[in-house]
């Protein structure tokens, strides 16, 4: 890793961890948490969640696993670029899906229903959970014991209330400060990633065209640019290249406005990074083009007939589950079964939204369906 610049995090300014743990040999301290993340049981699963397509509807889609590992590659490059601590970048990128639920945004939308009484369900808020509790990989201490600026840039977002009970991990929501830059990288990094990838998704499944994403600014631009250089190309490697062209527009985009702001503040230190408005940012062009993208894919891919109704079949799976076990526990495996236990309904949510696609429709079929055991 290059010299870091003086307002990035280090093990120098770390608040460290929440229980006393080894220094690590021959790695940094960011290192051991991204690898603590690769190998929890949570991560694993992600092979087996979606984006927008339920998993057994093809191989070539991408799950939550494959989206996690292509933000973490573009926040390390937007990280190296700006000297920041690009191990932080690639450790919150790796963990900040861990707490989808299955079935993608229906299946929280569903969940979060279904714990509306019980203080909500939010996918970041679960993935801390899971890596401050959930996982069991440890003698000492439950979870994985990582850092706090690793467990800082998995919650992106957070209400006021529910921020009150975050101690530290709070603060910065109810004081209106900023996470560090290298958790900003990682929140666009996500952006850049899942708004390419599910255009190049919802070309590969057929629900939008290319005609139509031709009319967009972003796309319109880059593909004319790909036919002027390659014209003989067509096919896939047009799609290809076109995306690779976008994605690394947004890229350099991003790190001359990041790069732009940073000279603007000219913070000294991590303090003052924080202290200042968000200085991770793309330039008012490119944020317009995004925008843009992302209203196209609202309306012709997410909400696209067929679209809707994987959702309303994946949305109606999480329901019939919740209300199965919260109406009787025993039907839970046993590590998720706590009589009298008042947490009880949030045990619930955690086996849920721990399941992959395949392994809720499973469940669905047990419990539901007459032919099954």
């Amino acid at each position: 890793m290059s010299e870091l610049v003086p307002y990035a995090v280090t093990v120098g300014n770390s608040r460290g961890r929440r229980y006393p743990d080894s220094t690590p040999s021959h790695r940094s301290e960011f290192q051991r948490d991204r690898d603590r993340i690769v190998h929890s049981t949570a991560f694993r699963r992600l092979e087996y969640k979606t984006q927008v397509f339920v998993n057994h509807e093809g191989d070539l889609f991408r799950t939550r696993l494959t989206h996690s590992l292509e933000v973490a590659q573009i926040a390390r490059a937007i990280a190296r670029a700006l000297q920041l601590n690009e191990d932080l970048a690639e450790a919150i990128s790796l963990a900040h899906d861990l707490g989808h639920t299955p079935f993608g945004h229906a299946g929280q939308e569903a969940l979060n229903e279904c714990m509306r009484e019980h203080g909500g369900f939010e996918h970041n808020l679960q993935s801390l959970r899971i890596v401050d509790r959930l996982e069991e990989r440890y003698a000492a201490f439950d979870g994985l014991n990582l850092c706090f600026e690793t467990r800082e840039g998995i919650v992106k977002h957070c209400s006021l209330e529910k921020a009150r009970h975050l101690g530290e991990l709070g603060e910065r929501f109810l004081s209106r400060t900023q996470p560090s830059l290298e958790a900003q990288i990682c929140n666009l990094a996500d952006e850049i990633a899942y708004n390419h990838h599910d255009v190049d998704d919802g070309l590969r499944s057929g629900l939008i065209r290319l005609e139509q994403l031709e009319e967009l600014s972003l796309f319109g631009r880059h593909i004319a640019g790909v036919r002027r250089l390659h014209p003989s190309v067509g096919g896939r490697r047009l799609i290809h290249e076109t995306i690779r062209q976008m994605i690394n527009a947004q890229v350099c985009d991003l790190i001359e406005t990041t790069a732009a702001n940073i000279g603007q503040h000219t913070p000294r230190n991590l303090a003052e990074a924080r202290s200042g408005p968000a200085l991770v940012a793309f330039s008012e062009a490119s944020f317009q083009a995004q925008r843009q993208m992302k209203r196209f894919l609202r309306t012709q891919l997410y909400q696209h007939y067929q679209v809707l109704r994987t959702a309303s079949k994946a949305r109606r799976i999480v329901s019939d589950l919740f209300a199965a076990f919260t109406d009787d526990p025993r039907l839970l495996p046993p590590q998720y079964q706590r009589p009298g236990d008042g947490d009880q309904v949030r045990r619930v949510a955690d086996y849920i939204a721990g399941m992959t696609d395949r392994y809720a429709i499973k469940e669905h079929r047990r419990l539901f369906a007459v032919s099954e055991g």
